[in-house]
């Protein structure tokens, strides 16, 4: 697994891939998980790349994930891809060790841009 993408909507985790193979990241092993709970067991056994993940979902937010991966020293690069961009989000998401935040809706373009720095050019 490259990239550990949480989202509870099954649309939007389509959408997110789409962008990324657009983006020209082809060659990517993309596995799922449909919120923070289902995520951090899937990250028992697995080191992934990078996470990006949603910011509302049920069962366990973007966030308290987010502080549960730090909590656990994992220091994998996550991101967030939301429609939650106020400032003061963005703060929060990264004071809590966010990588960065692409705000929906998004391009291919903003996800390579977000993805060249941790994954390299594809």
């Amino acid at each position: 697994m490259d990239i550990l993408l949480v989202d509870d909507s099954r649309t939007m985790r389509m959408i997110i891939q789409r962008a990324i193979r657009q983006a020209g990241y082809r060659s990517i092993t993309v596995c799922e998980a449909e919120n923070g709970a289902q995520a951090l067991e899937k990250l028992k056994g697995e080191k992934p790349l990078l996470i990006l993940s949603d910011w509302n979902m049920p069962e366990m937010s973007g966030i308290d994930f987010l502080k549960q991966v730090r909590a656990a020293q994992n220091d994998v690069p996550f991101g967030f891809i939301t429609s939650e961009t106020s400032p003061g989000i963005k703060e929060i998401a990264m004071n809590s060790g966010a990588t960065f935040l692409i705000s929906k809706p998004f391009s291919p373009e903003d996800v390579q841009e977000a993805l060249t720095p941790i994954l390299g050019r594809c």
